[in-house]
């Protein structure tokens, strides 16, 4: 079984229509031990054929159109992050506390890209100022503003480099499990560097294990809420363009999706619902800070609103009045106080489709525990996988986030086409942990010939890679674009998902973070 037919099935689709999918394998991207190549081939694979499938639901078309899945244009867009420019200008990547650490028994990982993140690692850890003065004391004098920039970043330099080494002796004094538990009590972020076998003992990973890929159930069984139609589009068999057409099809067209999601995943996943035609509006709490470039990257064709819900509730209901799709990516029962689980949603707005993603899963000791993909990866094995335990390594995208958000995005649009026959209210869960585990252990390769004396069969040591068929990936460039922003000039990587019709861009690019008024268009 392929990891298309192994991802359809988990979303609860029609086995025969994985025949209406084709690829183009590029047998040099995505390099890794373990099957990062393949597991996102069929994240996009997987959300491309939902799309397929509702929009031949709406437009009444005999046959779901087809769907080719292209390697080069997977890979590009699994790292979008890093190929976004703003103006010419790349983004910084991760802050200087996040990353591994040594500590007295091992290794830990932290995330601090967050302001809120960092100041609660230095809390933890005891941290505190030394670095010298701040930017802001620089004493000006004379200097013109050419010099005082230099001696600002100069000052900056020095804090980092203070606290870096103040963090690295902290942790070196801790063994690794001390320093998990003690970053996480405090609000920070940081996991100790398990093995695979070691996570499948722990009682998180347990719990994960027990778990589908894609969690998926109904909530209520309300009066039909009909999907309203499309106009038809022919022929749906051909992936070439179509000509005198007046647009491509959208199969969220007129569907109107709250976001309430940050970082990676979940906002990969409503851009995908933005490209399908859907009317995203991205919901942030004011005091949240977001990472402008991560925004942007993921920000295309959607808005952006700020509302304290403590306060706002009134008008997120009116929101909500109307929305099809409610998506959530916080801690589990974390929005629950704000009338937000999949049971109240549904009570309120009868047809819902409440789709919800988490870090280590709904259930367990961690499901309260906040997550990123590098963590993820650090806690479940597999930068194990890809290193060693006495070298950790990194998987060659932030596949989990990325990968999980197609996933997700596909949950949403199967949840649609199954609301159409009983307009029952639907909930799709998935998690960064679940799909690791998907990951390291059931996605297949494709064909590999293992070096001489090096590989297990399964790829994770020694893989001859010239043995995969298919072409060379070359250059990002055939899957880059550019286009202008509120924000200034970006290029930023095109959508992977192709299917005959299908929109091959953004309706318009990303607004400036929380700007846009609280209302759907």
């Amino acid at each position: 079984m392929t990891g298309i037919n192994v991802a359809w099935s988990a979303l609860g689709g029609a086995p025969e229509l994985v025949a209406r999918v084709s690829d183009e394998v590029r047998r040099d991207v995505l390099d890794a031990r373990l099957p990062v190549r393949e597991t996102a081939r069929a994240c996009v694979a997987g959300c491309a054929l939902a799309a397929a499938e509702l929009g031949a639901r709406r437009t009444g078309a005999a046959e779901v159109p087809a769907v080719r899945v292209d390697d080069g244009a997977v890979a590009t867009a699994f790292v979008s992050e890093r190929h976004l420019r703003v103006d010419g200008r790349a983004s910084a990547g991760f802050a200087p506390l996040s990353r591994f650490w040594r500590t007295a028994d091992g290794w830990v990982r932290t995330h601090a890209n967050y302001p809120h993140h960092r100041e609660r690692l230095l809390t933890a850890l005891e941290v505190t100022g030394g670095g010298g003065p701040g930017a802001g004391d620089v004493d000006a004098g004379a200097m013109d503003a050419r010099e005082r920039a230099v001696r600002e970043r100069a000052v900056r330099e020095r804090a980092v480099r203070y606290e870096v080494d103040a963090v690295a002796a902290a942790l070196a004094e801790r063994t690794s499990v001390e320093a998990e538990d003690a970053v996480y009590a405090a609000g920070g972020l940081a996991v100790v560097l398990r093995t695979p076998e070691e996570w499948a003992a722990h009682p998180q990973g347990a719990e994960v294990r027990r778990l589908p890929l894609v969690e998926r159930g109904t909530l209520d069984a309300p009066p039909g809420r009909p999907l309203t139609p499309l106009a038809p589009f022919a022929p749906v068999s051909t992936l070439a363009p179509r000509t005198g057409a007046a647009g491509p099809l959208l199969p969220a067209a007129g569907l109107r999706v709250l976001d309430l999601t940050r970082v990676i995943a979940g906002p990969v996943a409503t851009r995908t619902l933005a490209l399908l035609g859907a009317d995203v509006l991205r919901v942030d709490a004011p005091h949240l800070p977001e990472l402008p470039v991560q925004h942007l990257d993921t920000g295309f064709g959607k808005r952006s609103t700020r509302l304290d819900l403590a306060v706002d509730g009134r008008t997120f209901e009116e929101l909500l009045g109307s929305a099809d799709v409610v998506v959530t990516g916080y801690r589990p029962g974390a929005l629950d106080r704000f009338g937000l689980s999949p049971e109240a949603l549904a009570e309120r707005r009868p047809g819902v489709v409440v789709a919800q993603l988490s870090a280590w899963g709904a259930q367990g000791p961690w499901r309260e525990r906040r997550g990123f993909d590098s963590l993820v990866q650090v806690a479940t094995g597999i930068a194990v996988a890809e290193g060693s335990a006495e070298r950790p390594g990194a998987l060659p995208a932030q596949a989990l986030d990325h990968g999980t958000g197609y996933l997700l995005a596909a949950a949403v649009l199967r949840a649609l086409t199954e609301r159409a026959d009983d307009g029952a209210s639907r909930y799709v869960r998935l998690s960064l942990a679940r799909t690791a585990e998907w990951l390291l252990h059931e996605v297949p390769r494709d064909r590999e010939v293992p070096r001489a004396g090096e590989g297990d069969g399964r790829g994770n040591v020694g893989v001859d890679r010239s043995a995969v068929p298919g072409g060379p990936y070359g250059s990002p460039d055939p899957w880059l674009a550019e286009r202008d922003s509120p924000c200034g000039r970006l290029r930023y990587a095109l959508p992977p998902l192709s299917f005959a019709n299908g929109p091959k861009d953004w309706a318009g690019p990303p607004t400036r973070w929380g700007t846009d008024p609280a209302r759907w268009r």
